[in-house]
C-alpha cells in the first residue's frame, strides 16, 4: 500500500529540471557583474580587487577568469551596463515629450544631467571610466549617448522644430557641453544648485536655437 500511495503521489509531479550549462554560466556572469558594480561604485576602480569581487559574488577566481580577462574587461562590462541604463533613461524622457521634437531633445538632455547626481553613476561613468577605459573605448561601448543626441537633433530639423542645418556639428557642441556640464555639476559644492543653473542656461540655448538666433 505504501508503495502504491507513493506512486500515486508522484502522478502529475513535474520532473526536476536542472539548470543548463548556459544558464549556470549566465548566472555566474550576473553575480560577478552585480558584485563588481557595487564595489566599483563604492570603492572605485583602483581600490577594487578581483579577490574582493569574487568573495562578494561567491565564485572562484578561476570562474571569473573564465568569463573576463581581468579587471579592465570586467569594468568595461559594468560600464556598458551603466550606459545602457542611462540610454534607457534618456530615451524614456525623450519619448514622453516626442510630440515636440525639440522639447524632446531638451528632456533627454535633462535626464542625462540629472543622472549625474547619482553618486554611483558619477563614480563609474564620470570619474573612473576615462582613466580605466579611455575616451575612444568609452564611445564604442554600449549605447552611444552621442548617437542618441544626434538622432534627436536630426529629427527636430526634419520636423522643422529648429532651422535647417547640418546635425553633426550641433551634436558635437551640445553633447560635449553636456559632458562638461555633468562634470561641473558633480564637482560643485551644491550639485543640485549647479544642476538648476545649467538647466536654466540650457533652456535659453534651446530657445535661441529654435528661434534661429
Amino acid at each position: 500500500m505504501a508503495t502504491a500511495h507513493t506512486a500515486a503521489e508522484g502522478v502529475g509531479r513535474q520532473p526536476r529540471v536542472r539548470p543548463t550549462q548556459r544558464e549556470r554560466s549566465d548566472a555566474t556572469v550576473e553575480d560577478l557583474l552585480t558584485a563588481a558594480r557595487a564595489l566599483f561604485a563604492s570603492a572605485g576602480y583602483a581600490a577594487t580587487s578581483l579577490d574582493a569581487v569574487c568573495e562578494r559574488a561567491g565564485v572562484t577566481k578561476g570562474a571569473l577568469y573564465h568569463h573576463f580577462a581581468g579587471k579592465k574587461q570586467l569594468f568595461s562590462a559594468v560600464y556598458t551596463r551603466e550606459q545602457e541604463r542611462l540610454a534607457a533613461r534618456i530615451t524614456g524622457a525623450y519619448r514622453a515629450a516626442a510630440a515636440d521634437p525639440w522639447q524632446a531633445v531638451f528632456e533627454g538632455c535633462r535626464a542625462y544631467l540629472e543622472a549625474s547626481l547619482d553618486p554611483e553613476v558619477q563614480r563609474i561613468t564620470l570619474f573612473d571610466a576615462p582613466g580605466a577605459l579611455g575616451w575612444e573605448a568609452m564611445r564604442d561601448l554600449g549605447v552611444n549617448c552621442r548617437e542618441l543626441t544626434q538622432k534627436g537633433i536630426a529629427r527636430a530639423i526634419r520636423k522643422g522644430a529648429i532651422p535647417d542645418r547640418p546635425a553633426d556639428p550641433l551634436t558635437s557642441m551640445l553633447y560635449g557641453g553636456l559632458s562638461e556640464s555633468a562634470m561641473a555639476v558633480v564637482r560643485a559644492p551644491d550639485p543640485q544648485a549647479a544642476l538648476d543653473e545649467v538647466l536654466t542656461d540650457l533652456r535659453r540655448l534651446f530657445d535661441a536655437l529654435a528661434a534661429g538666433s
